[in-house]
This record gives C-alpha cells, sequence and structure tokens, in this order.
C-alpha cells in the first residue's frame, strides 16, 4: 500500500513514513492510491470479527480493517496494538462504540465512552500507541503540533501524556471552549504536554499549524508531526466505527444504512466516505453544521467559501465553529477524480488567493450527491435547545450541543427502511450550561472530573503569529 498527495508530489509513501509526517511536502494531505474494496465476502468476514460487538470484537474488526490500508508494521504487532487500544477499561463498554435506539429509524453510535468523553478519543487512542510503537522502532522523538476547537486537544493530550519519546504542543482559540473542555487540557501538568492558547479562532490555530507543516526546514529539524485529522492514521482508525456502526444496524449485509455526522472540519465524515468507498452499504452521508454552514452551503450549491475570524460564528456548539475544514480536500480530490493539478489549483492557489472556489456549474458536482451519496443541512442554537429538550423528555437520553445539531438534521433526511445512525461526539458535561438552558439542570459529571475547573491551570497565550509559536517549540525542545 502507498500513499498519494492530493497535489500531485511524486513521492508514493508508506503507512509508517505517513504516520509521523502530517502533511505531504507540497501542502496536500495523504490518501491511499486506490481505497481497498471490501466485498460481499469481506463484508461477512468483517461482520464475524465484530460479532455484534463481543469482548474484544472491535479490537478485531479494527485489525482486519488497518490490515488492508498498513502493510509495513507486522500483523501479529498491529493486532496488539489495537488489542492494548480497544479494551472495556478504556472506553467503559465491551462493545466500545454501542448503538442506543432513539425513535424507530434513528439510533445513536455511542463514540464518547473514552478517557476525555468524546469520540476522538477513538483514533487518538490508537495514534499515541502508533506513535510509541514507530518512534521505539526507529529510536526517534516527535513534537505533535495540532490545533483544537475543543476535543481533539484533549483527546491528543490525554492519549500522548506519558509516552516515551513524544512532546505535545496544542493550539487552542483563546477563551473560545466551554470551561470543562478548557480544563480538561489546561490542568494538566505533564510535561510533555504544552497548551498554547492563540489569541484568534480555531482556523487562525489550524492555519499556524500548517504553516509550520509547510515550512520544512523547521518540520524537519524539529521532528514536527501533527495529530489533527489531516494525519491520515487518525481518519483511518475512524473508517472502523462507520463498520461496527452498519453491522449493529443491520442483520445482513443487503441492507443499506445512513450516517449523519456533526461536521465543522470534515474529518469524521471523510471518515465515513472512505467506508463507502471501499464498499460499505451506506445510503447517505449527511454532514450536519452548526451556524458556521460553510459545509452545507457547499453541498447545497457547490459554492466553498471560507469565512473570516470576524465572521465565524461563537457558538453553543463550539468544537464546530470552524469555516475552513482542512479535510476537505481529501473528498473535493475524490470528485474531481483524483485530478492533483486542479486540486492543488482550487486549494493551493484559489482559495489562498481569493477565499473561495465555486463548482457549482461543474458536472462533477451535479452527480455528486448521487456518486458519494451526500447530503448536509444546518441547526442554530434554538435548534440545539429544542433538539436537547425533546430527546430528553421523550426518550430520557441526554445529548451534547453537537450531537443535538445531528439529531435535528438527521430527522430530516429519514428514508423509510433505511436505519438512520448519528454519531455521537461528546458527553453532555462538556457543554453544562447549555444543557442547563436547554434543561434546567446540571448533566451528570463523571467522578474523575468533579472540581477539574478549579484546578491550576498551565498555558500559554499567545497572539496568531507562526514565528511566536516556532519559536515557543524551539525553546522547548533541547534535545532538537
Amino acid at each position: 500500500m502507498r500513499y498519494l498527495s492530493t497535489r500531485g508530489h511524486a513521492d508514493r509513501k508508506r503507512f509508517c513514513e505517513i504516520l509521523l509526517e502530517g502533511l505531504a511536502p507540497d501542502g496536500g494531505l495523504y490518501l491511499p492510491e486506490a481505497y481497498p474494496q471490501v466485498d460481499a465476502a469481506g463484508l461477512q468476514r468483517l461482520r464475524q470479527a465484530f460479532n455484534g460487538g463481543v469482548p474484544g470484537g472491535y479490537a478485531a474488526l479494527a485489525f482486519e480493517i488497518l490490515s488492508l490500508y498498513i502493510d509495513d508494521i507486522p500483523a501479529a504487532d498491529l493486532r496488539a496494538l489495537c488489542e492494548k487500544t480497544y479494551t472495556e477499561a478504556v472506553f467503559g463498554t465491551a462493545a466500545i462504540v454501542p448503538l442506543k435506539p432513539l425513535e424507530p429509524g434513528l439510533s445513536l453510535e455511542a463514540l464518547s465512552n473514552g478517557p476525555t468523553l468524546a469520540f476522538k478519543d477513538m483514533a487518538m487512542q490508537l495514534l499515541g500507541n502508533l506513535f510509541e510503537y514507530e518512534l521505539a522502532r526507529r529510536g526517534e522523538e516527535l513534537n505533535i503540533l495540532g490545533a483544537t476547537s475543543g476535543d481533539t486537544g484533549s483527546a491528543a493530550e490525554y492519549a500522548m501524556r506519558g509516552k516515551k519519546g513524544v512532546r505535545v504542543f496544542m493550539l487552542s482559540p483563546h477563551g473560545r471552549m466551554s470551561p470543562f473542555q478548557q480544563a480538561q487540557m489546561f490542568s494538566l501538568q505533564d510535561p510533555n504536554i504544552h497548551n498554547i492558547a492563540i489569541e484568534g479562532v480555531f482556523d487562525d490555530c489550524q492555519d499556524i499549524v500548517k504553516a509550520v507543516s509547510n515550512d520544512l526546514d523547521f518540520k524537519r529539524r524539529y521532528q514536527i508531526g501533527t495529530v489533527n485529522s489531516i494525519n491520515w492514521a487518525r481518519l483511518l482508525a475512524q473508517v472502523v466505527y462507520y463498520f461496527a456502526g452498519y453491522f449493529q444496524a443491520t442483520s445482513d449485509n443487503a441492507q443499506r444504512v445512513s450516517f449523519t455526522v456533526p461536521s465543522g472540519n470534515f474529518g469524521n465524515v471523510c471518515a465515513g466516505h472512505v467506508a463507502r468507498q471501499m464498499g460499505l452499504p451506506i445510503a447517505t452521508l449527511v454532514v450536519a453544521t452548526n451556524e458556521n454552514d460553510v459545509l452545507d452551503e457547499f453541498f447545497r450549491t457547490g459554492a466553498y467559501r471560507v469565512r473570516g475570524s470576524a465572521d465565524t460564528h461563537e457558538t453553543s456548539s463550539p468544537s464546530m465553529d470552524i469555516s475552513k475544514a482542512s479535510n476537505f480536500e481529501r473528498f473535493v480530490f475524490d470528485l474531481l477524480g483524483r485530478d492533483a493539478a486542479r486540486c492543488k489549483a482550487l486549494f493551493g492557489d484559489a482559495l489562498s488567493r481569493e477565499g473561495r472556489f465555486d463548482l457549482g456549474a461543474d458536472p462533477v458536482f451535479a452527480d455528486a450527491a448521487v456518486r458519494y451519496g451526500f447530503r448536509s443541512g444546518k441547526s442554530t442554537h434554538a435548534n440545539r435547545l429544542q433538539t436537547i429538550k425533546d430527546t430528553f423528555e421523550r426518550f430520557g437520553v441526554m445529548i451534547d450541543t453537537h450531537t443535538a445539531d445531528g439529531v435535528k438534521v438527521a430527522r430530516e433526511h429519514l428514508q423509510a427502511g433505511v436505519p438512520m445512525v448519528v454519531l455521537e461526539t461528546a458527553l453532555p458535561i462538556k457543554f453544562a450550561a447549555t444543557i442547563v438552558e436547554a434543561l434546567g439542570r446540571e448533566p451528570e459529571r463523571p467522578a474523575k472530573f468533579e472540581g477539574i475547573e478549579a484546578l491550576p491551570k498551565r498555558v500559554q497565550v499567545m497572539p496568531a503569529d507562526t514565528a511566536r509559536v516556532q519559536a515557543y517549540i524551539a525553546e522547548h525542545c533541547p534535545r532538537a
């Protein structure tokens, strides 16, 4: 298995090379040269490996799917890494990602049972173990630079804390995460964890990560890697739970399932796109946005229009307060028939120069919904409050604000006879203020997080300045 850049760089690399690299040298994102195809026999084999989510079933499924993409880690080692990662002790349930039925035809897939109570743990826990394994094989160290709008940061830090050979430098938008999200990150005192609060919005943080990654001399000198979903390994790990959700929602492989995915950076739903391209019988992939509706606008009109910081709304589903979806390039690359030159012209030139591009009149967009199954919708604060209230009163299930965006939009795209699975993104405690506004009561708080907001905080506040971030990294990497 070899991987290529969406922007046409000549190199073809193996999995463990891109695991530690992040962006391609030309600023593109890595994808496999071709998606492995899962036929009827293969799908049945995967269903049997998962076996309804019995203890060890999810780890077995993960191993089977990852093996299709990873051929430079011995099979026994890869299996051991999966078994180490996906345990009941870590995720609180033997099924790892159980389905929670709501109304007929609509279920939640519980992805938030990990250490930081968000779906990002599903990939990040594996990524931490993969990093440690590969760095030990090479005798190297890695400085991880990431950006977070809320959940990626804590998931990465909890996965990497104490890991040998790894330092984490995590950028977040100053004052734009919930108090619980901030406390999860900033209360960590581990010496290999560094939190940097950027005076700006998430897109400013993400731009700095990309700028550093594109500074090839600095990247090589300080061994910079990434855990954002621009890292293919993280996105690949997320493909697994689409298969797990499908197997739980169906009794045989002749059935189709739809998924609704709350999305800001397009990583979570891009994993669904990959699963569908592999042959998983997905009817529709519904992208649910909040007021920052860049992705919804694209799927409705074909126009991709990045908003500036001043036009990026601060909402009650803050992890989706994003107006520049970095993973979107992977889908557009496929949409364009894997035309790397055209993809580079759109993302490397038009987007940086004009802040937008428009495929609305292009034939590739005209049949995109049919070929790739995408639909979309948006949700507002009032919608979130109503959905949280309705879901709790009717089903006794408390959902967080981002999952509420998903449930609201999912109901607009139900199809008779096709189960709809909404990907749960986080537990409600992470967004307690909005839950209280909707329900008049506090959400449940796991005992290990009692009083977390009052703990001492370790964080550096900086302007949105790439050079300042680079100087901080250099200062804290004495061995570089």
